[in-house]
């Protein structure tokens, strides 16, 4: 067995990193409102699609990103109804795109659960 050592992590390049922050933001946002119908005044989660898409165009940071996905997690934690606790939980992975973009392919799971459990 071989120890080879590990590359060390790295996102894409910014124009790329960006178009996946936007895929994952629309397919999210495909599935908000399975949670909005449910807790239509929990915020959270679109606030963090919303702080993505400010990401994308340099308006704020990745550290916001993160603190809003953060809290995308924690509505998804406060929702009862399991598609909502998915459409949530596929909002705070697009969030996540911002800092490492394999968050990305977390979002299509998280939203195709959501529209399977809703079905």
């Amino acid at each position: 067995m071989h120890d080879f050592p590990k590359p060390p992590f790295k996102n894409p390049a910014l124009p790329i990193h960006h178009a996946l922050a936007l895929e994952a933001a629309d397919c999210a946002e495909g599935v908000l409102p399975l949670f909005e119908q449910v807790c239509p005044h929990d915020m959270r989660p679109r606030e963090a699609l919303a702080t993505l898409r400010a990401w994308v165009q340099g308006q704020t940071s990745m550290m916001s990103c993160r603190k809003a996905a953060f809290g995308a997690h924690a509505a998804a934690r406060a929702a009862s109804q399991p598609a909502a606790v998915a459409a949530a939980r596929a909002a705070g992975q697009a969030a996540a795109v911002a800092h490492m973009y394999t968050h990305a392919r977390h979002v299509a799971a998280y939203a195709a659960k959501a529209t399977a459990l809703a079905a």
